[in-house]
């Protein structure tokens, strides 16, 4: 009965209700005579149907966190975290203020984790993108201080705004201090197109993927993941983002 009534109410909520109104204007149109229009209609909305659902928003998803498994036994030289996104005045420990949000969160937090095996300095990489935004590398740098990782093994990288800028600027850092080794923690959706930016600066990374979103093997299937959320088409809108700007990136090289 719970996963009846948690269908139910998700065709009333967002985005479901829009797929409900679109289905009935799609009949509406039939109705008058404008079949075309009609299918049309219906074939766009069942595709923005699909991309919600958790069912293909797990497979899309899988289809980029499973090129690269972070290795059994972890090595390099120097760790370079990707930023991901940050607030600017949500409150802190001790007073401070900005956040990191979600995903670079979680890479953080593995890289954190690394550090404690390798003890290897660790360069965060990420500036402060929007006005409103908060400075991601200066955030990171704090939240790791607190994790119990040496200010002094900490190198900022403040001036990047995307993941060609954090390749570009990371590199530089790479080259000037001679590490040869650099293991690359990002999240597990955006490693192939961050490893191709970084291949493209001729820089060689140990890819070491983290905030995996999906299972690596596709679950049993409920009904209930048939179901539209908004978090599924966030999901799919993000792999479909990721797998346009890798195209631009083999294209262009930024």
């Amino acid at each position: 009965m719970i996963y009846i009534l948690k269908f139910g109410a998700s065709f009333i909520l967002p985005p479901g209700i829009f797929f409900v109104t679109l289905a009935a204007i799609a009949a509406w149109a039939w109705r008058r005579g404008e079949k075309k229009i009609s299918c049309a209609i219906l074939s766009l909305t069942f595709i923005f149907y699909l991309l919600s659902t958790s069912v293909v928003a797990d497979s899309l998803l899988r289809s980029l966190e499973s090129r690269y498994t972070p290795p059994s036994e972890p090595y390099g030289d120097v760790i370079v975290v990707l930023g991901g996104g940050a607030t600017k005045d949500t409150p802190d420990i001790c007073g401070e203020q900005g956040q990191l949000t979600a995903s670079p969160s979680s890479r953080l937090l593995t890289a954190a984790r690394l550090y404690r095996v390798l003890r290897v300095p660790i360069i965060l990489s990420g500036g402060q993108v929007y006005a409103d935004s908060g400075p991601e590398a200066w955030i990171g740098r704090r939240v790791l201080i607190g994790l119990g990782v040496d200010e002094n093994d900490i190198i900022l990288e403040t001036d990047s705004l995307n993941t060609t800028q954090n390749a570009i600027f990371s590199s530089r850092i790479i080259r000037e201090r001679g590490f040869r080794e650099p293991v690359l923690v990002t999240s597990a959706f955006h490693m192939p197109r961050a490893v191709l930016c970084f291949e493209s600066r001729g820089v060689d990374v140990v890819p070491f993927p983290a905030d995996f979103q999906a299972n690596r093997e596709a679950r049993d299937f409920h009904y209930s993941r048939m179901r539209p959320s908004s978090d599924a088409l966030a999901a799919s809108s993000v792999v479909l983002q990721e797998k346009l700007r890798m195209l631009v990136t083999l294209i262009t090289g930024r």
